[in-house]
This record gives C-alpha cells, structure tokens and sequence, in this order.
C-alpha cells in the first residue's frame, strides 16, 4: 500500500502503507482415509488463496492459510513436464510442499531514504507458482502375489486373511490391485497385495499391462503362485520374471518364494514330481500349495515372513524433498514481433507483475530495472526506433529516447 501518516497537529507524516500477506502454499498430506486417487478425476486444478492486502499505519495484510490437498499412502508426485520425481508420499501426516505461495508486495516505508523521503512507490505481490503434477500412486505392501491370470492369487489372498477379492474361473477376475492382512502369531503379521494377473508384454502395457507393475515396486518379498494346470509351468515362470525384468530390473532381484497351486486336484498332484525335479534343475526352490484347502498355505506365509526379515528395504526416497524451482537467473529475450518487440524471462515478467503502473515513482524504478538487467540496451543493439511497442508479459509501452 501507498498510503502517508495522517494525524492532527502533524503535517508531515511519515509513509505508513502497510506490507501485503504471503500468498498460500500448497501442500499435499497423506492421510488415512484415502486408498485411491479417484477424487482428482472430479477436481484436479487447485488454487490457494491470495495474501490480504497491507493497511496503514504499517499493518501488514494476513497471509493466505496454506492449501492441504489429501492424498492416500503410497502417492508418488511427478513434475508432468520434465517428469523428475519430486516426491514420495508413504506414511501417514507425511506432507509435501509442492508450489510455495508468492511473496506479499512491500509497502512505500521500504522505499524511504534520506533523498526521498515521501515515496509513492510500492509492489504488487509476487506472482504465485503453478505447476503441472502427475500422480501415482503404488501399494504399500509387504509381500507381492504375482503370477499368471487365473494361477489362483486372489484365492490365496482370500485364505489367508480376511480381503474379499472376486473369485471365478476365468482369467484377469481381478481388475485392480486387492490388499490383505495375515496374522501369524501375536507379533507377526503379512501385508500382502494381490496384482492383476501379468502376461507377455505386460511390460509395455499388454493385458493389464504396466499400470499394476509398479505396485510391486515396494514390495520386498514376491510371492509367485503357479497354475497347476497350465501345460508349461516352469515357462509361465520365467515368462513372468522376464515381464519384471523388462519393467525395473530391481523387481528381478527381490526375494521370491515360488509355489505351485491347485495341488488337491489329482492331475496336478501327478505332475507335481516331474515338476519340482525340473525346477531343482534349475536351482530354484519350489513348494506345492493349495488355496482352496489350505494345504501347506501356512508354511508358506511364514517362509516369506522369514525372507521378509532379511530382505532389503525396497528403493525409496530417503529424505523428503521440499519442491523449491529453480532460482531464475536475470536472464532475458528480446525478439521482433509484428507489432514491435517482445521481452520474456521470469525475471523481468515478474518484475512487471509486481509494478503499479498509476504511480510516477513506480514506473520510473521499473525503468532503472531494465537497465540494470541490460535490457534497454540489448533493444538498442537490436535496433529499436523511436514509437516502437515493447510488450513484457501482458503490458504494453512504446519506446522513447
């Protein structure tokens, strides 16, 4: 504000126009009610409030509240237009600031000095920052069930705690990821994810595709479920660890315990030996399960408990970043137009923002910063003549020696 002390028997009052308020942030918080991101299809541009205005008598306008936006566990942030990872949201109250509101205008006290000492001059508040964000979000999981479509993982996740997948007879049954919780002992429980069946080329999005492979990101154990009655188990195998190679070759190295399911049939209890003989041929571990009748399902449960124990913690952010862009260096760009001249850069376009054209003094400082920045002069290198327009942002001056 530009405003000067007002007061009986004082004729000269000093300036006393108050600062404006900061602008919100915006900030995303996990918080335990969501599971999903669904709510950003119906809302998905969010704006916090601007700062108030500054008053007299030096009273500084009230900063904006910051802007929460909820966001479930496992919520991973993405820059959408340079696509870096700013970050990784995975426990509860965890935030994240994500656009930092600007800063409020000064008053006409801050431009006070001996030589000038009534100074109609003031800022605008600094332009907020917008930024375009992706969301993922993965499932915060101990323990990831892979396998082909139908080897029977939602049946197995069914058995053991108390998640209700749908369950039938057909491939892909299983739509999205299903989350369930198994308790050992008093002090030992599992926290399983069921992902969507995977085929070949999954990878790259075939069948359900890429979309559910990133779940199994942080996990730390697999648990690998084979269709007894498919014809070629062990090639269902490697075709599967070969899916998760092909999308992050760390999934390959996670610690796997490999069963085969549906051992109460009796065709697949036949085969069972020729089976395990091939799989130990091969150096790899194998044991035969069966969801339906809960056959050897407990001893399998505390096998990946036991592999849970030792395994690494899965790749995560280690420390939270807080999203601060880029200090803009006083760069610029002086282009011909049709009209004129154009000049662009963060710098002086928000120099432009921040200026209160209907005040002399305000103007002229706006001056002084285009030729501190060399502005003035690159337009004359570029030849600019006298009654030329020069537009910065949306304002538009003409030129004049």
């Amino acid at each position: 504000m530009v405003h000067f002390h007002r007061e009986k028997f004082v004729n000269r009052g000093g300036p006393d126009g108050g600062d404006g308020g900061h602008g919100g942030n915006v900030i995303l918080r996990v918080t335990p009610h969501l599971n999903t991101l669904l709510a950003f299809r119906h809302k998905s541009k969010f704006i916090a409030e601007d700062g108030k205005n500054g008053g007299i008598n030096n009273q500084k306008g009230k900063s904006a509240d910051i802007l929460v936006i909820p966001v479930p566990a496992g919520t991973s942030i993405y820059d959408e237009i340079t696509n870096d990872l700013i970050g990784d949201l995975t426990h509860e109250g965890e935030e994240l600031i994500v656009c930092t509101g600007g800063r409020g205008g000064r008053g006409n006290p801050h431009f006070a000095n001996p030589s000038k000492q009534a100074p109609r001059i003031a800022e605008k508040g600094e332009p907020g920052i917008e930024k375009t964000l992706r969301l993922e979000l993965k499932l915060i999981a101990d323990i990831g069930i892979i396998g082909m479509p139908n080897a029977g993982k939602s049946s197995f996740l069914a058995a053991v705690s108390n998640a209700k997948p749908k369950i039938a007879d057909y491939p892909f049954t299983t739509l999205v990821p299903n989350l369930g919780v198994a308790q050992l002992d008093e002090n030992t429980t599992l926290i399983l994810a069921d992902i969507p069946g995977l085929i070949e080329g999954a990878h790259s999005g075939k069948g359900l595709g890429d979309a559910f492979l990133r779940h199994l990101q942080r996990t730390r154990v697999l648990i690998h479920l084979l269709d007894g009655l498919s014809p070629q188990s062990f090639a269902d195998f490697t075709q599967i660890n070969s899916e998760l190679s092909l999308f992050d070759s760390h999934l390959a190295e996670k610690p796997q315990i490999v069963a085969l399911n549906k051992i109460d049939l009796p065709e697949v209890l036949e085969k069972w030996p020729q089976l395990k003989k091939e799989f130990k041929r091969h150096k790899i571990e194998i044991m035969e399960i069966s969801a339906l009748t809960h056959e050897n399902i407990t001893k399998l449960l505390w096998q990946a408990s036991e592999a849970l124990r030792t395994a690494p913690e899965p790749n995560q952010i280690q420390t939270l970043p807080v999203y601060r862009p880029q200090a803009s260096l006083p760069d610029f760009k002086v282009e011909r137009v049709s009209n004129g001249w154009r000049i662009s850069g963060q710098a002086i376009e928000r120099a432009a923002a921040m200026t209160y054209w209907e005040y002399d003094d305000s103007i002229r400082r706006f001056q002084r910063i285009l030729e501190a920045m060399g502005i003035d002069a690159a337009l004359r290198q570029a030849g600019i003549q006298d009654g030329d327009t020069v537009v910065i942002n949306k304002n538009q001056f003409t030129w004049q020696e």
